[in-house]
């Protein structure tokens, strides 16, 4: 089954996309990862929301964009793939999608994130880079990763 991939203003979302991205994210960060923090923020209404879809099954990967401001960088985050369809390659599959978007819509793939130290390599797969040491964010240990905008190796 083929992912629809949609990208999307807060504003432009139809309230059934905001209520699955809200769901999926509560499930995964708060339910499943026993994490009680404000999940849904401000950060959301001026974020660009990739949706990944499935016919007939729904939302099934999800990840936020915030634009950069200044002289920052776009920020990921709330990169997430529903339990039931981990481990079949889709968390790279949505993090190329995040990567296609930056150069497309900013010029280049150049980002940041904090990643949960877990997934570490999972990010510099991608041509993440760690900047930090791990430090504690609501429990879980994270550490703070760019991309510079050079190709994967």
């Amino acid at each position: 089954m083929a992912m629809e991939w949609t990208l999307a203003p807060f504003h432009a979302l139809r309230p059934a996309d905001i209520h699955a991205v809200f769901a999926l994210r509560s499930n995964v960060f708060i339910v499943e990862q026993r994490c009680p923090y404000p999940d849904v923020d401000d950060l959301d209404l001026d974020a660009l929301h990739l949706l990944g879809s499935k016919p007939d099954m729904g939302l099934v990967a999800y990840a936020r964009i915030i634009p950069p401001t200044g002289d920052e960088v776009p920020h990921i985050g709330r990169v997430v793939v529903r339990a039931d369809h981990r481990g079949q390659g889709l968390g790279h599959e949505l993090l190329r999608v995040v990567l296609d978007h930056l150069q497309h819509r900013f010029g280049s793939p150049r980002s940041a994130l904090a990643a949960q130290q877990h997934l570490q390599a999972f990010y510099e797969q991608h041509g993440f880079r760690t900047t930090s040491d791990a430090y504690d964010l609501d429990g879980i240990p994270h550490v703070d990763m760019v991309h510079t905008g050079a190709p994967s190796t």
